[in-house]
């Protein structure tokens, strides 16, 4: 059997370089979480989130993100690193949607 061999995470980019590339990332959705517009909903995303996580050795790429709010940001975390999700999602009325 061949050595089993830890995935090296991907490297982020920092500093003011790093403030950029988010900035950028963010103004290609016009600042929208793209999780709430799929759903018809305007909400602002603060989260440039990789789908593929650069912890599980995905690329540093604009097409391996997306912009995502708080909650959707939480709710996709969970999902990627098999996780319980901590929120449940939150109907335009307010209420938690089961």
């Amino acid at each position: 059997m061949g050595k089993l061999t830890a995935l090296r995470p991907t490297p982020r980019l920092r500093g003011r370089a790093g403030q950029k590339q988010r900035e950028r990332r963010l103004q290609r959705t016009n600042y929208l979480c793209e999780d709430c517009l799929a759903q018809g909903i305007i909400r602002l995303a603060n989260i440039v989130d990789h789908i593929i996580p650069l912890a599980h050795g995905g690329p540093d790429t604009d097409e391996n993100t997306r912009n995502l709010c708080d909650e959707h940001n939480l709710k996709r975390t969970a999902e990627q690193f098999d996780l319980k999700s901590p929120v449940p999602a939150i109907g335009q009325d307010g209420w938690p949607i089961e």
